[in-house]
Formats: structure tokens, C-alpha cells, sequence
């Protein structure tokens, strides 16, 4: 199955077109957004295959979306409903997989389907991205390049090995979300990526982890957890 964002800043479009994408088996989850900005949003916080995007939305457009996301090193795919007829062209020199009109007819959805779950076969597993703002600029960043993540406050600070970047996401949420994906909470303010610990202390009274060249302390709490983690890594003889 796929998933998929839906966007459109008309509601009610919105949710005809995610009814009729909730009829099919080959869709998985389905994330509504009424807005480009929300789309956006909606692709750092989920693992998404594709997106339904209308072309015209007020400051950020379907095209403007597919511009900004042609610039990942796997871009989720993207399929335009819409009621213009005369943006097909930029439309599909933006990579679109489809151009579908309004009114929507369910057998022309099914065939966009049917070629966004054949290209999905087909394609190699893909980062996931996570939006960040940086001076006014909206950036799009592998999650692979965070080696570790600072509470502060109700946001989170993310640290890649070359800059950083402040996201109002708190750290107990981070926490829960991408455990699956390998960062382990080792004090209450940090949470790091097993796969960029170059080393770890557990010395009596100090134990400390060490990230980028930067050490990080290693709470009481959470050093039996980390314990176990670091020694189900070990190479063991048969």
C-alpha cells in the first residue's frame, strides 16, 4: 500500500478526494492538508509515497510544492487534480506521474493509483525528509543527517554534523517517533542516533556519550537502556 497526502485549500475538495482514495486497497494512509504549507508539514511528519495536489493554492501552489520537492534526493511523487487545463505542461516538466481534471471520475483516480503502486515497486527505498526553516528559508534535510536532538524548551534543536536547525516539535514527541528509527533519549535533554555514537564513557559518576565531536551526557536513568542497546550491537562468536 501507499500513502498519500491530499492537498487542496478547498475542504470539500479535500475530502472527495480522500473518500475516493479511501476505496481503494492499494492506499494506506491518507494525510489531509488544506494548504501547501500544510503539505509540507505533512511530509516532514510522515512517511509519505505520494501526493494528490491541486495547482492552485494561495502562497505556496501545487507547483510550487512539486518545485520544492524535485529537489530531494528521492522525492515523493506527485499527481496533480485540478480543474486547469492549461498547466499540464508545467505540470509534467515537473516530473508529475499524472494530470487529472475536475470533475473527478473514480476509474481515472484508480489509473493514477495504479501508476503511482507501479512506480513505487519499482523505485529503492527513500529517506525520509524533514522540514526545517533556517533565516527565512525552508529547507529539506535527510533525517540520516541528524546525529543528535536538544530540548529546548517546547522545540527541539537538530544537530547534522556541518549546522543545526530549530523545529517546534518538543523532544518527548521526537523521542516516540523515531525510536523505530534508531535514536535512543540518553538524558532528558538529548536524543541521539545510535548509528552516529563514535564512542561512549560509562565511568562511575559520569558516563557520556561522544556525537560530532561533541560529548553528551548520558543520564542515570537512561544509561541501562543505552547499556542494553550498545551490547546488542556487540559481535558475538558463533
Amino acid at each position: 500500500m501507499i500513502n498519500v497526502v491530499v492537498a487542496d485549500d478547498e475542504l470539500p475538495a479535500v475530502e472527495e478526494i480522500a473518500f475516493l482514495l479511501s476505496q481503494d486497497s492499494r492506499i494506506g494512509k491518507i494525510h489531509r492538508a488544506t494548504s501547501g504549507a500544510a503539505a509540507l508539514k505533512a511530509l516532514e511528519e510522515n512517511e509519505v509515497d505520494a501526493l494528490f495536489l491541486d495547482i492552485h493554492m494561495p502562497a505556496l501552489s501545487g507547483l510550487d510544492i512539486a518545485r520544492v520537492i524535485s529537489r530531494f534526493a528521492n522525492p515523493p511523487l506527485v499527481v496533480f487534480v485540478t480543474a486547469d487545463e492549461d498547466q499540464a505542461l508545467e505540470a509534467f516538466e515537473l516530473a508529475a506521474v499524472d494530470y487529472v481534471l475536475k470533475p473527478i471520475r473514480p476509474q481515472r483516480l484508480a489509473e493514477s493509483v495504479r501508476r503511482l503502486c507501479e512506480l513505487v515497486e519499482e523505485a529503492p527505498a527513500k529517506p525520509e525528509m524533514i522540514t526545517v526553516d533556517q533565516g527565512g528559508i525552508t529547507k529539506l534535510i535527510p533525517r540520516g543527517d541528524i546525529a543528535y536532538v536538544q530540548a529546548q524548551g517546547d522545540y527541539a534543536r537538530l544537530h547534522t554534523k556541518d549546522s543545526s536547525y530549530l523545529i517546534r516539535v518538543p523532544l518527548n514527541d521526537l523521542e516516540q517517533q523515531w525510536a523505530e528509527s534508531g535514536y535512543v533519549r540518553i538524558h532528558r535533554s538529548y536524543l541521539v542516533s545510535m548509528d552516529k555514537i563514535e564512542n561512549v564513557r560509562l565511568q562511575t559518576g559520569k558516563a557520556a556519550v561522544l556525537v560530532n565531536g561533541t560529548e553528551l551526557p548520558i543520564s542515570r536513568r537512561a544509561l541501562p537502556y543505552l547499556r542494553e542497546r550498545l551490547a546488542a550491537n556487540r559481535v558475538r562468536p558463533l
